[in-house]
């Protein structure tokens, strides 16, 4: 039931920044475990952060540990995405994704629970 909306995509060179925020309707986001997945051109689908359903506890795809940050506001129904220090291999169509678990985060089978996309390009 619950719809998610991305933004804050653009074109950045290396070693620049962005957030991305992703606002949810239709259920409180404390309901659901919520991260972002990456697409990259040519490539699987990814995890890149995740936020647990239980108590909050952030996880982090190895390679953009110390440079990525993922946080929630639940008076906004908001999580967002900082991105620092950004490299090229970042480039890729990043998704907001509400799930049941953690672990259903990576279910891309589901077609549920998905927003529509933002795309980021860093430029080297």
């Amino acid at each position: 039931q619950v719809q998610l909306v991305e933004s804050g995509g653009g074109v950045v060179e290396a070693g620049g920044s962005l957030r991305l925020s992703c606002t949810a309707s239709g259920g409180s986001i404390n309901d659901y475990a919520m991260g972002w997945i990456r697409h990259p051109p040519g490539h699987d689908r990814e995890f890149v952060a995740g936020i647990s359903e239980i108590d909050g506890q952030q996880y982090y795809k190895n390679n953009v540990k110390g440079r990525f940050t993922i946080s929630r506001d639940i008076a906004k129904n908001t999580i967002y995405l900082q991105m620092d220090k950004l490299k090229p291999d970042d480039t890729a169509v990043y998704y907001c994704r509400a799930s049941r678990s953690l672990v259903r985060l990576e279910d891309y089978s589901e077609t549920t629970g998905w927003g529509q996309g933002t795309q980021v390009t860093v430029s080297s």
